[in-house]
């Protein structure tokens, strides 16, 4: 049954899910597409025991969804709501570097896009 979890729950769950490097790196790869865990070992140099340990995590997390096809199980972000989210939250943090240039023209954020002509 799929219930819905309070807001400090939510937060919980977030910040236990990308706490380690190693969810965090699975968790980039599932942003961009769908994974299994054989391949997602191979890619990230991992044992696929550990990438296991690691999906069952952000499975518990309520961040990944398993789903079966035949002999395989394919990992994707839960929902698209999620994975914008996840996304977006990448955007800002990245944006926090005063090195970084703001990636959005239209970008509505108060003195984000407020910078020297020179940069």
């Amino acid at each position: 049954m799929l219930t819905i979890a309070p807001r400090l729950d939510v937060m919980n769950r977030l910040g236990r899910a990308m706490a380690d490097p190693t969810r965090s790196r699975i968790l980039l790869s599932l942003l961009e597409a769908p994974g299994y865990p054989a391949q997602l070992a191979e890619t990230l140099g991992l044992t696929r025991t550990n990438v296991s340990n690691h999906l069952a995590c952000l499975r518990d997390c309520g961040i990944v969804v398993a789903e079966p096809e035949g002999r395989r199980t394919r990992y994707e972000i839960v929902d698209a709501h999620l994975t914008t989210a996840l996304n977006t939250l990448l955007e800002t943090t990245l944006a926090v570097d005063e090195d970084a240039v703001c990636l959005d023209p239209q970008c509505p954020v108060a003195g984000c896009c407020d910078v020297d002509e020179g940069r």
